[in-house]
């Protein structure tokens, strides 16, 4: 019994009339009662636990008085399934009668709520009962069991390895794209590198006075701030044009060659006509042409740093977001930040969002919760996969995030065509799907329902109408506060 006390009630056995009061063997003959009121004990106990998950199955517990706490272990966690105070409720070692290898341990634990007393029938006693009173029944419930296990093993596996090879494409493409660009960036780059080391040596050749040179390089720095600031506010189509026009006049009024080419690199940096006579008059105009090509040369370098700087963050985001939704190296329960959980599933989906409008609506002041992170995300991403399939290639995405007393509201929403009423009450079954056969496994929802109701002791529901339907997520705050108010109210 482990930690279970056990007291002297266990010599007392019951008798055919009280056996007939547990409704698991109400329809149970009279001959067959007694044979079970001979081979049945009573046990009572005290505190603690009665058995344990994983150890050997070897009795079945039917509750006669007092309560039962049924608890499974999950990423090394112990997460509560049920408690009952109900008489007749059973425990144990039930589906020994089906033989299976991984039948005889028992599947959870159980405790008891307090002084509780059992009727208790050995594993052995429970499989010859049901296979020589039940043997079709025997035969049909161990078919029923083994095929929905292996169904749902292999479905569900196919469920997350689906959603893992979609986020994974879109990832990757958001990947490749600021990737290219720092790679065309660093090719450019090489290639004005090379012109700058050009003109360097033209700018250098003993008949450019130091004066004149350092007024060069003062002009230099003055351009790389004038990028910055460029990159800051952006210049309108228009003024940009306007910008280039005036530019291009210039350069050939001063015999600049490819005016064409040089002028939209200087307008692009804020560079004016009244900046370019500043140039003119700092190096003269035997060495007008090679300043405004060094100048170009510099501005590009610049810019294309800056192309590459911004590709790499981008990258740096992209992974740091995929850990995020991953919860790769980081323990499986602790406390996290809804807000940053709904942002990386964005991001990790941001290849199946294009053309849908994405609204967030995050409360700034909602608290931290302790929860299991990658499994939240899982629910985000269901969610919002059904959303987008839903809306098509265009529509409006909403996730919404507050308070409500002792709990965070995550709601996300759609402007889809809505879920009809005839079958918004199945939408939470195993294998309910509206979607073509081969498009879905009618899991999403369910696996979702899961780990928010009984993973998370929160609530899953939806409300839906044409046009508009909405998810909402409800997590407790203290999920030990959760728990021991539910038990209060068995």
């Amino acid at each position: 019994m482990s930690a279970a006390e056990t007291t002297e009630a266990e010599s007392r056995r019951l008798s055919v009339d009280e056996l007939r009061t547990l409704f698991l063997f109400e329809s149970l003959t009279d001959e067959q009662l007694q044979w079970l009121a001979r081979e049945g004990t009573v046990e009572s106990i005290e505190d603690g636990i009665v058995f344990s998950e994983g150890d050997p199955a070897v009795c079945c517990y039917i509750l006669l008085t007092g309560g039962i706490r049924m608890c499974k272990l999950s990423h090394g966690e112990e997460v509560e399934i049920n408690r009952s105070t109900q008489r007749g409720v059973y425990a144990g070692a039930v589906t020994a009668f089906l033989g299976a290898d991984e039948r005889k341990a028992y599947n959870a634990t159980m405790r008891v709520l307090e002084p509780s007393t059992f009727f208790v029938i050995g594993a052995e006693t429970m499989a010859t009962m049901m296979n020589q009173w039940f043997p079709m029944a025997v035969h049909l419930i161990d078919g029923f069991v083994q095929g929905m296990r292996r169904t749902n093993e292999t479905m569900g596996e196919r469920e997350r390895l689906l959603a893992l090879g979609s986020l994974s494409a879109g990832l990757t493409h958001e990947l490749n794209n600021p990737a290219a660009a720092a790679v065309r960036a660093a090719a450019t780059l090489r290639q004005r590198v090379a012109g700058m080391r050009s003109k360097l040596a033209m700018l250098a050749d003993g008949t450019l006075d130091a004066t004149k040179l350092h007024q060069i390089v003062e002009l230099q720095e003055a351009a790389v701030e004038r990028v910055a600031k460029a990159k800051a506010k952006e210049q309108s189509p228009m003024e940009q044009s306007d910008a280039e026009d005036a530019l291009s006049d210039w350069l050939d009024d001063h015999d600049v060659r490819d005016s064409w080419d040089v002028a939209p690199v200087l307008a692009a940096a804020g560079l004016d006509v009244p900046w370019m006579e500043d140039v003119l008059t700092a190096v003269g105009p035997a060495y007008l042409e090679g300043a405004v090509r060094w100048l170009m040369y510099t501005i590009d370098t610049e810019s294309l740093m800056n192309e590459i700087d911004d590709s790499v963050t981008r990258i740096s985001t992209l992974v740091g977001a995929a850990k995020q939704y991953s919860q790769i190296d980081r323990a499986p329960f602790q406390v996290v930040d809804l807000r940053e959980l709904l942002k990386s599933t964005l991001v990790m989906m941001s290849g199946k969002l294009q053309g849908i409008e994405v609204v967030k609506d995050f409360d700034p002041d909602l608290p931290a919760i302790p929860a299991y992170a990658a499994e939240l995300n899982q629910v985000w991403t269901n969610i919002i996969d059904n959303a987008v399939s839903a809306m098509g290639s265009s529509g409006t995405l909403t996730l919404r995030t507050r308070r409500d007393g002792a709990y965070a509201v995550v709601e996300i929403g759609d402007t889809g065509p809505g879920i009809p009423p005839e079958i918004r009450r199945r939408i939470f079954e195993p294998f309910f799907t509206t979607k073509p056969i081969g498009e879905g496994t009618g899991l999403g929802l369910d696996i979702s329902w899961r780990i928010v109701v009984k993973k998370h002791h929160g609530d899953l529901r939806v409300e839906s109408e044409p046009g508009r339907t909405v998810f909402k997520i409800t997590l407790p705050l203290d999920p030990e506060q959760e728990i021991e108010a539910q038990a209060a109210l068995i």
